[in-house]
């Protein structure tokens, strides 16, 4: 086993994995077959681990190897550290999150490194962003910037990659993560929410690598991180719903509510906030909030053709070619690309390719 971080450092990692996972000692004890004190002592970085071993507590935590291996970022790394104290379903979610991207970034640096991926350049806003109204500004700057107008956004994917976001879906609890390490910006937005909210998450998740948020705006450190996070979300909201579209929708000031449920519909935004947009533009009714449109409405209104964004699409297409080309050139075998792909790829999905896999 290539040791990379000492003993304790790893033991520290299977606890707070072990946490997150909501398992007791005994619980992941019994899971890997091992006695409870001897977790307690890989825990507490007093007994070494065997690639065996160190594998099935993978497994049982449902975390890749390499968690527990590598150091994290430096971003993560100061993140709070997960304790029995401070455990909490939304804690657990949070520290997961975490874990999948920093497997995201280990995969990216991956392929960097082979020289088959480059990493796209970052397109940060030039301006200060203080509140709602620069907020939105900014949102309106990252349109312009694509040449998207006012139209729907067909797929987050494609504008994040192209503001040099790299954003992966990934099946962990959760709404969503992203981080700047070095030159690379990565971002992972969870498969479990519904297509509104993972499109919301994508949108904030780039509003937090696009705005600099704390880091570089006058918000700084004077603000709360609720005032902040509010920021982003008038950002993510404008980016998604321009609230212009909405305006030119109205009638004698109001949005009816089939309006907005197109809006909704053709825009792939939550209705919660489609709401909220008509509300900011002044033109709705928070009480719509209320009367959410059921299913059948909503594919209705865009002629029953289902439009689910970050779902069967998990990895940006720069990546995914980059996979490939490392897997024609048996740089990583056919279960590491299938590994990389998150799920949007197989193996019986593969070309045939002449080459044996590489040894692992």
């Amino acid at each position: 086993m290539k040791e990379t971080r000492s003993w304790l450092d790893v033991g520290q990692r299977v606890r707070e994995s072990r946490i997150a996972a909501g398992l007791s000692q005994e619980d992941l004890a019994r899971a890997v077959d091992l006695g409870r004190t001897m977790i307690a002592k890989i825990e507490a970085g007093k007994r070494e681990i065997d690639a065996l071993e160190l594998s099935r507590l993978a497994q049982a935590l449902g975390l890749p190897l390499g968690h527990f291996l590598s150091k994290p970022p430096a971003a993560l790394s100061r993140r709070s550290e997960l304790s029995d104290d401070t455990a909490s379903e939304a804690a657990g979610e949070s520290y997961r999150l975490d874990a999948s991207l920093q497997t995201w970034l280990a995969d990216i640096r991956q392929l960097v490194a082979h020289g088959v991926l480059e990493v796209p350049e970052h397109r940060n806003y030039p301006e200060r962003v203080r509140d709602h109204e620069s907020a939105c500004a900014a949102a309106r700057w990252v349109r312009s910037e694509l040449g998207l107008s006012v139209e729907p956004i067909d797929t987050l994917m494609s504008i994040c990659e192209k503001m040099g976001q790299l954003i992966a879906v990934v099946e962990t609890p959760g709404d969503g993560a992203s981080l700047i390490d070095d030159v690379i910006a990565a971002a992972v937005v969870s498969l479990t929410g519904d297509p509104g909210r993972r499109r919301t998450t994508a949108a904030h998740e780039l509003g937090h690598f696009v705005l600099g948020d704390e880091y570089s705006s006058d918000l700084g450190i004077h603000a709360s991180r609720e005032d902040r996070e509010k920021v982003i979300n008038s950002f993510a909201a404008e980016l998604l719903l321009p609230m212009s579209v909405v305006k030119d929708r109205a009638a004698n000031n109001v949005c009816s509510r089939d309006e907005l449920v197109r809006l909704a519909a053709s825009y792939r935004v939550s209705w919660t906030l489609a709401v909220n947009q008509a509300v900011k533009a002044g033109v709705g009714d928070r009480n719509l909030s209320r009367d959410r449109p059921t299913k059948a409405e909503l594919l209705e209104a865009i002629g029953w053709a289902p439009q689910p964004d970050l779902e069967s699409l998990r990895v940006p297409p720069v990546f995914a070619q980059a996979v490939l080309q490392a897997w024609r050139q048996s740089m990583i075998t056919s279960a590491r690309a299938v590994e990389m792909m998150r799920g949007e790829l197989s193996a019986s999905d593969l070309p045939i390719r002449e080459e044996p896999d590489p040894e692992p």
